[in-house]
């Protein structure tokens, strides 16, 4: 927590930066701690639940811990038409997870997303930063596979 205290210590007092002291909150820590949300408060300036309430509007903003790897599971119109909702059925059987949660093991964390700007390679993945496309469940199984290796 020091750390996060220098860091905050360039806030104190600023008004109107909640979003962007969130987001290097988020950055520091990988999501939005309790305890650290209530210090971004006392930093700002702010009620903990006013606070609370601007990280709950934004879909940026995480308050579990994230796995190692992200996937995000497109759900735009392209992918929806062309098979998402199969991939979904996919991660669930080989990851036992749905959208928003975190395997056990603390290795994946699913996200159904609006769009990827892929739609010429829909249905799509992102893994990381790495588009997968024209994807299959049974591709993308073998893709999930290969990362736990």
């Amino acid at each position: 927590m020091d750390r996060f205290n220098t860091l905050l210590k360039k806030w104190k007092g600023q008004r109107g930066n909640v979003i962007p002291l969130l987001q290097e909150t988020q950055r520091f820590f990988g999501y939005l701690p309790e305890q650290a949300m209530q210090e971004v408060a006392r930093v700002v300036e702010k009620s903990p639940a006013e606070i609370y309430g601007v990280a709950t509007f934004y879909a940026q903003f995480r308050f579990e811990p994230s796995g190692r790897h992200m996937i995000k599971v497109c759900h735009g119109t392209a992918c929806h038409v062309s098979g998402a909702d199969s991939l979904d059925t996919a991660l669930k059987m080989e990851l036992g997870i749905g959208p928003g949660e975190t395997t056990q093991d603390g290795m994946f964390t699913l996200e159904k997303v609006a769009c990827l700007g892929c739609c010429s390679l829909a249905p799509v993945v992102m893994i990381e930063q790495e588009v997968h496309g024209r994807l299959t469940g049974d591709k993308l199984k073998k893709t999930l596979r290969k990362i736990k290796d």
